[in-house]
């Protein structure tokens, strides 16, 4: 869903995923309740289908180099010129998110493309490196620094959360676990399995 005029790459992003929406909805047809959106029902086909391209998309960012390439930075310069969020993110009892690498251009635009999270997110590996786990869609609020949009986003159907109210970011976010397993669910915020 795009907040304001309908970009480029959302209209690319929605074409893909209507596309594959259509074809895995039609092979499955039931209905499940999405994780942490627990009044809205989603089409298992289209869900899956939206995953699948949603780690299409991201296939090329293992390696933290191509993301960087690509635009992506560790953590975040917010309205004051201070780079954020540039540690390994975790919960003293939840667990662990990992190391977000954003992507300023898309971070600038308040707009969320399920195939364009605005952050990819790497969680310490056994070999000392960074592995890829899990995709962000971020969207700033009118509370973060600089301010974005007043009404939350949605993206795959569910609608973004602020997380972490000021004076941290206050930014609109949605994970989805696609490259790591996550015991408490695909599109759960901490991951147990993550530590830092």
């Amino acid at each position: 869903m795009a907040i304001g005029a309908p970009s480029s790459r959302w209209r690319r992003g929605v074409r893909l995923l209507v596309g594959l929406g259509v074809a895995a909805g039609l092979a499955l047809g039931s209905t499940v309740a999405l994780a942490g959106d627990g009044d809205h029902t989603h089409d298992q086909g289209a869900e899956q289908a939206e995953l699948a391209a949603v780690r299409a998309a991201t296939a090329r960012f293992h390696r933290v180099e191509e993301a960087v390439a690509a635009g992506y930075e560790l953590g975040w310069v917010n309205g004051a010129g201070v780079r954020i969020i540039t540690g390994c993110v975790s919960h003293p009892t939840k667990g662990a998110m990992g190391y977000h690498y954003f992507n300023p251009e898309l971070m600038a635009d308040d707009d969320v493309s399920a195939t364009e999270p605005e952050a990819l997110v790497y969680a310490p590996a056994p070999d000392g490196g960074l592995r890829l786990v899990a995709v962000e869609w971020v969207v700033r609020s009118l509370q973060s620094n600089p301010p974005g949009v007043g009404a939350p986003p949605s993206v795959l159907g569910m609608e973004m959360h602020i997380l972490v109210p000021p004076p941290g970011p206050a930014f609109y976010l949605a994970h989805a676990w696609v490259w790591g397993h996550n015991p408490d669910g695909m599109y759960a915020d901490w991951n147990p399995d993550v530590r830092c």
